[in-house]
């Protein structure tokens, strides 16, 4: 009787303290995105997302750039990054041997908790410097860099969900291993696929220190990926520690959009893998 009541205690003790952990973080998230919600929306408005920035004093800047910018370096990222991580993933599940997929899915690991600013320091080392000058396609690698390991990993992860039965009926039919491979086990896994690829996207949308080194920042709208070119961290990061309290605000609206992104691809990641259990 005393051992029952005893573990009737420990278990209400820690549901209480998860319950109370995770209160405790939505109370954070809820902070946050409240306060950038009301610091930033009082400068939010049309002009403001589709006019360029103005020098200090005049009246009416925007950050058209950054927006711009941001979209092309993330599909620059999304070029080169997801094709690579894609069938770095597939090779991972399906053709990799034990001890050689054990080491490689270590390097991509490895590859994914690497700090930001190091492989902004490495792209400026092998890109920028050689060239000379910035670019928007030496920031798209550096994201890319950073999107490839995660979009890999989701993508082996998803493929082994694949039943082996489909293998085994595409292979009786007698299609060759790539394209049942490719046409079978990967449109299978395409959901699942697209959810990581667009986590990955939401990851590398609010990167900034890689950005830094690479892309730098352009303060009129530009479309030519191969001089620098402003995002919207980039131009947060700059309005920020301006000593002008209008470009201290626009630092804040910029905020606003890039957390209103990012919450955009959170759902549309939540509507993909709800279609895809469905």
């Amino acid at each position: 009787m005393h051992s029952n009541r005893f573990r009737k205690t420990i278990s209400a003790c820690v549901t209480l303290l998860t319950g109370v952990s995770a209160a405790v973080v939505i109370a954070v998230l809820i902070a946050i995105l409240g306060y950038i919600a009301v610091t930033g929306i009082s400068r939010l408005n049309l002009e403001f997302l589709i006019n360029d920035p103005k020098p200090i004093g005049e009246s009416g800047g925007g950050i058209a750039n950054a927006i711009v910018g941001s979209f092309i370096l993330i599909g620059v990222a999304s070029v080169i990054g997801m094709p690579v991580g894609i069938m770095g993933g597939l090779y991972l599940a399906e053709f990799a041997s034990s001890r050689f997929g054990m080491v490689l899915r270590f390097l991509i690991d490895t590859l994914t908790g690497m700090p930001s600013i190091i492989v902004g320091v490495f792209v400026w080392t092998i890109m920028v410097k050689p060239s000379g000058h910035f670019s928007a396609l030496s920031g798209g690698v550096s994201l890319a860099i950073i999107m490839t390991p995660i979009v890999a990993r989701t993508t082996e992860e998803m493929i082994r969900l694949v039943p082996h039965s489909m293998r085994e009926a595409a292979l009786a039919l007698g299609a060759p291993v790539w394209r049942v491979t490719l046409g079978v086990v990967l449109r299978a896994a395409a959901g699942g696929v697209a959810t990581g690829a667009m986590l990955a996207i939401a990851r590398i949308a609010g990167e900034t220190a890689p950005l830094l080194f690479t892309a730098l920042g352009r303060s009129y709208t530009s479309t030519n990926i191969s001089q620098p070119i402003a995002s919207l961290t980039y131009q947060i990061y700059y309005y920020a520690g301006s000593p002008y309290e209008e470009w201290r605000s626009m630092a804040w609206a910029a905020t606003l959009v890039l957390v209103g992104m990012i919450l955009m691809i959170n759902v549309t990641v939540k509507i993909l893998a709800r279609s895809r259990r469905s």
